[in-house]
């Protein structure tokens, strides 16, 4: 059975829209440490992010959130460091983007993951309000899985950041003040 044939304004596919930025990591991209800032990446993850979403809407796109940005391995002055993002989950007028980094050291050939992250971007129009993105095709059985997971992860959001809302409209000191026991703080006021 053959798909049924999608309009290219209707529907782009996450092959469209994928992107990798590889850049070499430089002597004044890093810390006191002797690593490279994690600031530098967060600015390239935001860049690749960018530059996907923008292709998949054809419009300028602003970030809108930045969700699990771990740094699982250091970045070493030297490496070259590849971005690869795709398009996993469109809304109207947003997109989530995921992200991939990956590190290489060209005398060893050792390449090694140090970050995944999801950047939520929103389109604008020409009016800067947000405009409508195409919708995704998926063409793989993992672009579907990471669709299904973004469905999941901004459902799991949505509760957290409710949940914690309401803890933070609703929290009274003096009834949750035994929660600092044991901890490695210490009161500079009166009750």
């Amino acid at each position: 059975m053959q798909p049924p044939r999608l309009e290219p304004d209707l529907f782009r596919p996450v092959s469209h829209s994928r992107t990798t930025l590889t850049e070499l990591m430089i002597p004044s991209y890093a810390n006191f440490g002797g690593k490279i800032h994690g600031g530098i990446l967060l600015s390239l993850m935001d860049k690749v992010a960018y530059a996907c979403a923008a292709k998949h809407a054809g419009n300028y796109c602003v970030t809108v959130t930045v969700d699990g940005v771990h740094f699982l391995q250091p970045v070493e002055v030297g490496e070259l460091v590849s971005l690869m993002a795709s398009v996993n989950y469109v809304g109207k007028t947003s997109l989530m983007v995921g992200i991939k980094v990956v590190a290489e050291n060209v005398k060893s050939g050792f390449m090694k993951h140090t970050n995944t992250s999801y950047f939520t971007m929103v389109a604008k129009g020409e009016d800067d309000k947000p405009a409508q993105v195409p919708g995704l095709l998926l063409e793989t059985p993992d672009d579907a899985r990471r669709f299904i997971e973004a469905i999941q992860r901004k459902e799991i959001k949505t509760r957290s950041e409710k949940e914690f809302k309401e803890i933070k409209t609703n929290l009274e000191l003096r009834q949750n003040i035994t929660a600092l026991l044991g901890q490695r703080c210490q009161l500079g006021f009166e009750l």
